[in-house]
């Protein structure tokens, strides 16, 4: 079907759009900016840049998506955004292109990646060099700064801030007004001005399906992880909980997750 554009909207040449788009009033599209099949753009969108865009996307107004990092290294060299499938983008989102430094854990630089099937509620920003995976929540005015990985199913409180390079594991939850500082397990729950392993993201983790053995398993390993009484180093209870729980999907994706630390320490409880 063809693209319904309102006449106030800007589009310039370079430009693509696939079908069925609707494009809003006032809507401004430039740069190469590439749209793929039934997007819908309500009024004020802003879309720039090496922008390239799936197909069944949704952009409320004033969203600005693909304008130059916040970044004072950046020196305008080329920059791009990627954005899957059926997300939704509220209003005044912000996302960011990327810059030379990239992201620690992706070999591709100079790009800030959206996958699928997420929601970004009222101002929430992503900085540059971010990539967020599927399914993922940010509530309203959640910030992500530069080089933030964010794995599948994760949800971020409102008014939460996620400090550069750090990670948020699969299925964890980030309590609102958190200051995230350091990388988030997965399947954690994690809350606080400077934000704390609170426990296991147990609602999530019911929600999603995951079965009483599962659940048991990471209960286990996280609190094996974390035991005060053991006369071990973190790293030799990690190297434990890897032999112990060979084959088992939830815990390899733990350790997997601690061994790939580069850049932060691992979120832990508060200590009494």
């Amino acid at each position: 079907m063809p693209n319904k554009i309102h006449p106030t909207a800007i589009i310039e040449d370079q430009v693509t759009l696939g079908d069925n788009n609707i494009i809003g009033p006032y809507c401004y599209l430039s740069g190469k900016v590439k749209l793929g099949d039934n997007n819908k753009l309500n009024s004020h969108v802003v879309i720039s840049g090496n922008t390239k865009i799936g197909n069944g996307n949704q952009f409320f107004s004033f969203a600005n998506i693909g304008d130059t990092p916040q970044d004072l290294k950046f020196t305008d060299e080329a920059s791009y955004v990627e954005i899957a499938d059926n997300n939704v983008f509220r209003e005044q989102v912000t996302v960011h292109s990327g810059t030379e430094q990239g992201n620690p854990y992706f070999e591709k630089k100079s790009l800030t990646k959206i996958g699928s099937g997420s929601l970004f509620m009222v101002g929430s920003h992503i900085a540059h060099d971010c990539f967020i995976a599927d399914k993922v929540i940010l509530a309203n005015n959640a910030t992500l700064a530069g080089h933030v990985t964010i794995e599948e199913n994760v949800i971020i409180g409102g008014l939460s801030a996620v400090q550069q390079f750090v990670r948020v594991g699969a299925h964890a939850i980030v309590g609102g007004m958190s200051g995230v500082e350091n990388d988030v397990l997965p399947y954690s729950l994690i809350m606080g001005e400077r934000a704390a392993l609170a426990g296991l993201n147990l609602v999530g983790l019911k929600r999603r399906d995951f079965s009483k053995e599962q659940i048991s398993n990471i209960k286990n390993a996280f609190a094996e992880i974390f035991a005060e009484e053991e006369n071990t180093v973190f790293a030799e209870r990690i190297t434990a909980l890897a032999a112990k729980y060979q084959g088992n999907p939830e815990i390899e994706k733990l350790v997997e997750f601690i061994n790939n630390a580069t850049q932060k320490a691992i979120c832990k409880p508060k200590t009494k």
